[in-house]
């Protein structure tokens, strides 16, 4: 892991592309009504180009883990045309209240906004845009006194909240999720982490596959789930 002198932390560097570790909290750009953002800092992270990174995707301000900067305008175009074909494979880690009563399967279960009002709040939604996620649990536990699980989570389509409205609409919402939990809370910290991406950017060369470590909120729960 390579560290820039304002702890921004780059998991991963080539000519082309980086993929830092966005801590969670932090939004990526700055919204309708502004505000400090990750975009704020791309400038440290030129590493002698002329010209800062820009995002290549977007994770939520609650979500920590990799995120994916194009160097140059002809990196984004290419790293923009893979998220669009769906060829960067995407796994989450989240911790979720109860958990499935099988080991793995998939959601398809398509989204739509809740209202105009609620901007980005999703739901789920027959009449709305495909959307589907496999799952897979990797350990079970016990969370505040209450059964949970440690799930890998890997979208196959890019809505909006999906992993997080999807999770709940299944019974298991994750956990210190502020919009979508049981008992949602502004407060909460959300135990979701991009824990990995593997990007197809170099047509003559195996995939690029990148890892970011669990945040610290994160560990205690993971390991209560079988995390060693």
């Amino acid at each position: 892991m390579i560290e820039t002198e304002t702890s921004l932390s780059v998991l991963y560097r080539d000519a082309m592309m980086l993929v830092i570790d966005k801590p969670v909290g932090v939004a990526v750009h700055a919204g309708p009504k502004g505000g400090p953002s990750l975009e704020d800092r791309f400038d440290e992270l030129r590493y002698g180009l002329p010209r800062r990174p820009a995002l290549a995707h977007r994770l939520d301000r609650d979500t920590a883990g990799c995120l994916v900067l194009g160097r140059h305008r002809k990196a984004l175009a290419k790293l923009g045309q893979l998220f669009k074909l769906g060829r960067i494979d995407k796994t989450y880690w989240a911790l979720v209240a109860g958990g499935p009563g099988e080991d793995e399967g998939l959601i398809d279960a398509p989204m739509a906004k809740l209202d105009v009002e609620r901007g980005w709040w999703m739901k789920v939604d027959a009449s709305g845009q495909p959307a589907q996620t496999t799952w897979k649990v990797l350990g079970r536990g016990t969370i505040d006194g209450k059964p949970a699980a440690w799930m890998a989570l890997s979208p196959l389509t890019g809505r909006t909240h999906q992993l997080r409205v999807h999770s709940a609409h299944m019974g298991w919402p994750i956990l210190g999720d502020p919009i979508y939990g049981d008992r949602p809370n502004r407060d909460s910290t959300l135990n979701l982490l991009a824990r990995r991406v593997e990007v197809p950017l170099y047509a003559s060369k195996e995939p690029i596959v990148v890892e970011a470590p669990p945040p610290a909120h994160m560990l205690a729960g993971l390991a209560a789930c079988g995390l060693a």
